[in-house]
């Protein structure tokens, strides 16, 4: 069930209305099964991982909170990672894996006979495995108890609103709400709509109009001009921070109105000065999950300088995998790794040169902005393209080959882009001054409903409407 289709609307609003007339002691029932045939709507046998990965969980979670020594509490923690790795590698990796090593052996004239397995990869399964490890990994480590409801802990594997693209919560933030009794707040309502109608604006205005001509240049890059290579990567940079951040808003947003509260997955990433910026700014809670279960685990900052920065770079190639099992994704992570690396190495650096030429702050300020956006977007090519071949000559192209028209399928995805890239970034750059999402509930209501109301026809007469699914859904 997608986010952008009627049928969500149908099935939120029925779960809105039963969920606040019925006792709050029924709640969680109802949005655990609310969840599962959420989920089911895309594929029904497929809800066995996620009820899998739940009772395995909870039995981890429950015997490691018997045990006082951490010794007797690691094996229990090792049949979570097993069980939750296990079922992630077989379904998203297993292919990849047997594919290379299949080229490898046939590289070297060896026979290259390897299983391939014909599976359907499971919407959001990176997702919600994330999610799980984070309890288990917080029981064993004391930071929480174990949950004894173990509907309430399915609740927190399976939650619709965040259930196959994140954020990903963690069990000492979410689970505890679910205990919570959630009042009807005519305030909190509209607060979690604005946030679902801005997302849906950024889904479907400007995220799937883009990709209509991303797709068409992307699909074919040999048959296009650098301009024309450049211009769909500026686009896909756009598409892809709208159809995830959009997702998210829809996601909070929709939970917001229930009464739930989800951390915030995006803070207007291309306002980053730097890449380290970026990473706090983009899909924050991914980053801090590879901060909190990887990066500190391997050392963190407490080890020395060339181990550091090692540690960075390991965390953002297999941050790269797991964004997809493609060769491309594991270079884009390790062309971040590299970047992040750079950057720290050479702030100060940076910083003595603004102060030896007195540039003016707002100049550098500027320019910092526009460098890192611009190192983003070389990146988004190898997340975009196919192959690495495919990635090579796009960045190839974009550099040497400019001449040759700008393809131009037609006028209206130009002009409907366009609009939508200036709104979205003129609403970013006034909520960056001046928050304007806490300001717009304080205007008079006539002034916010003209708002609301433009909005909505923004979407009605801009948006495309051919239910696409989100991309991260593939992750």
């Amino acid at each position: 069930m997608l986010f952008n289709s009627m049928q969500f609307v149908v099935f939120f609003v029925l779960i809105t209305t039963v969920y606040f007339a019925i006792p709050h002691r029924y709640r969680w029932i109802l949005l655990l099964a609310g969840s599962y045939y959420f989920y089911m709507c895309w594929n029904p046998k497929y809800i066995v991982l996620i009820v899998a990965s739940t009772a395995v969980d909870y039995f981890a979670g429950k015997m490691m909170s018997r045990e006082e020594e951490q010794r007797r509490r690691r094996k229990y923690l090792l049949l979570s990672l097993f069980a939750n790795l296990s079922l992630l590698f077989t379904f998203k990796y297993f292919n990849f894996f047997s594919n290379s090593l299949s080229a490898v052996f046939s590289a070297v004239g060896l026979p290259a006979n390897l299983p391939h397995l014909n599976v359907l990869l499971p919407v959001g399964i990176s997702f919600y495995t994330f999610q799980t490890l984070s309890y288990t990994i917080d029981v064993y480590r004391g930071r929480i108890k174990h949950e004894d409801n173990l509907g309430k802990f399915a609740l927190y594997v399976a939650f619709f609103p965040q259930l196959v693209a994140g954020p990903i919560e963690r069990a000492s933030r979410l689970l505890p709400q679910f205990y919570e009794k959630m009042h009807f707040d005519d305030r909190r309502v509209s607060s979690g709509l604005r946030l679902m109608l801005w997302g849906l604006f950024k889904k479907v205005v400007v995220a799937d109009r883009l990709a209509l001509y991303v797709d068409a240049v992307y699909g074919n890059p040999g048959l296009h001009s650098g301009l024309t290579l450049l211009v769909a990567t500026y686009f896909f940079a756009f598409q892809i921070y709208c159809d995830f951040s959009g997702y998210s808003d829809i996601a909070i947003g929709a939970a917001r109105v229930l009464g739930f509260r989800l951390m915030k997955n995006f803070d207007r990433p291309y306002f980053s000065l730097t890449i380290p910026e970026f990473w706090r700014r983009w899909h924050i809670s991914l980053s801090t999950w590879f901060k909190d279960y990887v990066y500190i685990p391997l050392g963190g900052n407490r080890v020395p300088v060339h181990r550091k920065y090692l540690n960075l770079a390991t965390v953002f190639l297999v941050s790269g995998l797991w964004h997809g099992a493609n060769w491309t994704f594991v270079v884009w992570g390790a062309i971040h790794g590299i970047f992040i690396v750079t950057s720290r190495l050479s702030l100060g650096l940076r910083d003595r040169l603004v102060e030896v030429l007195r540039l003016p702050a707002k100049l550098v300020r500027a320019s910092r902005m526009f460098f890192t956006f611009h190192l983003v977007l070389l990146s988004w090519v190898y997340f975009r393209a196919r192959s690495l071949s495919e990635a090579n000559h796009i960045v190839a192209k974009i550099f040497t080959g400019f001449g040759g028209k700008l393809f131009t399928p037609g006028l209206d995805h130009f002009v409907y882009g366009l609009t939508g890239i200036f709104i979205l970034l003129l609403v970013d750059a006034l909520h960056e001054r001046w928050q304007v999402g806490s300001l717009l509930p304080r205007w008079p209501i006539t002034v916010r409903w003209p708002v609301y109301a433009a909005f909505a026809i923004l979407i009605l007469l801009m948006g495309v409407f051919n239910g696409s699914q989100f991309i991260y859904f593939q992750f």
